[in-house]
């Protein structure tokens, strides 16, 4: 206690040879922590009011650096699913608007496939690009980074334990089918037993 009222004296004592209100000093600095004017509070709040959040240009990635490995799969995932949904495009248009000329049908499933194609591609890395989306990748890479996974031992061992309860229980329900099925047999209500 003592130890305490010690500190808060000193802190009295520099506030008072500063002209300074009395401020409790940071524990994990060591030093002084002083409260921000109330200036530059103000001024922080109308910048960040005034001043419009801007995203990252048009051919600017936002937060390059990180969030590596989920922004390569969620790219992985765009670009096979735009590639399907194309091919899909190119293979239907001519069986469904074209069916007395494919040879016109196929090149018109052609060029609204590429169509398709680029937007797809344009709206899908503008939208990996918004600020919200790319915070949300990071974050995400952040957490599979904390992740313990298991050794190879450990799911060798959890894998034969789920093997071999999926067998017992497979049993199980086989026994019980077989017990209930006689059981329905002989009070009539099945015409054959079910083993045979």
């Amino acid at each position: 206690m003592a130890a305490v009222t010690k500190e808060n004296e000193e802190n009295e004592a520099d506030a008072s040879e500063e002209g300074k209100k009395p401020f409790k000093k940071s524990k994990r600095g060591g030093g002084d922590a002083t409260p921000p004017d109330k200036d530059d509070v103000r001024a922080l709040e109308v910048a960040r009011q005034t001043e419009p959040r801007t995203g990252p240009g048009l051919f600017t990635i936002y937060k390059k650096g990180q969030g590596y490995w989920t922004r390569m799969g969620t790219l992985l995932a765009v670009v096979v699913l735009g590639l399907m949904l194309a091919f899909t495009l190119w293979n239907q248009i001519p069986a469904s608007f074209f069916q007395n000329d494919p040879s016109t049908g196929k090149q018109v499933a052609l060029w609204v496939a590429l169509g398709f194609i680029v937007v797809y591609f344009f709206i899908s890395l503008r939208m990996m690009n918004k600020p919200g989306n790319v915070d949300f990748l990071i974050a995400t890479d952040s957490e599979m980074k904390k992740v313990n996974w298991t050794s190879r031992k450990e799911l060798i061992g959890s894998s034969k334990v789920v093997i071999l309860f999926m067998f017992m229980i497979a049993i199980y329900l086989f026994l019980n089918d077989i017990v209930f099925g006689y059981l329905m047999y002989w009070i009539n209500v099945l015409k054959t037993g079910p083993l045979g």
